[in-house]
């Protein structure tokens, strides 16, 4: 049996500086936390926990003895404002490319009549862009939505970090067809294109394809319905207890691949488990 690593797997380069500059926190700071999971990978959480750096969920929890790090994912505008007059310190670990979107979507307030943002509603890096808003949006996940809006004198569009370029450029698409005018904001990650290309050029090649990272990833979700669509054997798992040999019955291709969220040694763990079974 043969495993092939997608080229671009795992940790990107938000995620990497958002873990160093949290245990930076904790080895400098007391009474550390994260405001939200600093990264969407219970595993890294926990690992942060045995560590000492325990992770806060409401503003209410907040207090002056504590050293608040901003999550990577970012937080929202009115957030930030009550950590910086609350918290004892205010440690931003956001990825730069969130803080990227997140001035993006300030400035298209200024310049636009209504923003569209290609993204998840419900996901905090989305939130957060919100909160940076003060004219009309709509908040939309598919092409069709984006075929459904109505005609307006000037449009912006930006999205999620970890959207979907082609999805992005389509819509594009469609929005020039309803506007007199559209300003788009490029805030799309290119580590998260690099990924995802890398997995279905993997996908494309493999029996069975094994995508590893936390079930709360959205990154990590998005590379699984990507090589699905390809590969139908696909699997997310976030740990290799979640295999089983059955999996790789009379299978001589499996792709690997990892969301951002994902560390090193879980991709490791899993590969190692497939090679086990697969003697």
């Amino acid at each position: 049996m043969q495993v092939k690593v997608a080229r671009h797997a795992g940790f990107c380069f938000g995620v990497e500086r958002a873990i160093d500059i949290v245990k930076k926190a904790s080895e400098e700071n007391s009474n550390v936390v994260t405001f939200g999971p600093i990264i969407h990978n219970p595993q890294v959480v926990s690992d942060l926990e045995s560590m000492g750096v325990s992770t806060i969920k409401s503003l209410e929890e907040v207090d002056a003895g504590m050293s608040v790090v901003i999550r990577s994912h970012g937080i929202e505008k009115q957030e930030a404002l009550y950590l910086e007059k609350n918290a004892g310190k205010v440690i931003d670990a956001a990825c730069p490319f969130v803080q990227k979107a997140q001035k993006a979507a300030e400035k298209l307030s200024r310049d636009c009549d209504y923003i569209v943002i290609l993204g998840e509603a419900d996901h905090p890096e989305v939130k957060g862009i919100i909160s940076y808003i003060d004219i009309d949006y709509k908040v939309i996940e598919t092409v069709d939505e984006a075929e459904a809006l109505e005609f307006r004198e000037k449009y912006g569009l930006l999205a999620q970090t970890t959207q979907n370029q082609d999805v992005f450029t389509t819509i594009e698409s469609v929005l020039k067809n309803k506007c007199n005018e559209l300003i788009v904001a490029k805030t799309i990650c290119s580590a998260t294109e690099h990924r995802q290309s890398a997995a279905i050029e993997v996908a494309s090649n493999v029996e069975v394809m094994i995508v590893v990272g936390g079930k709360n990833s959205a990154n990590t979700t998005r590379l699984y319905h990507l090589c699905k669509e390809i590969c139908p054997k696909t699997y997310h798992v976030e740990t290799e207890k979640e295999l089983s040999a059955d999996m790789f019955l009379n299978v001589e291709n499996v792709g690997l691949t990892a969301g951002a969220s994902t560390p090193k040694y879980l991709l490791e763990k899993v590969r190692e488990y497939i090679y086990e079974v697969a003697r």
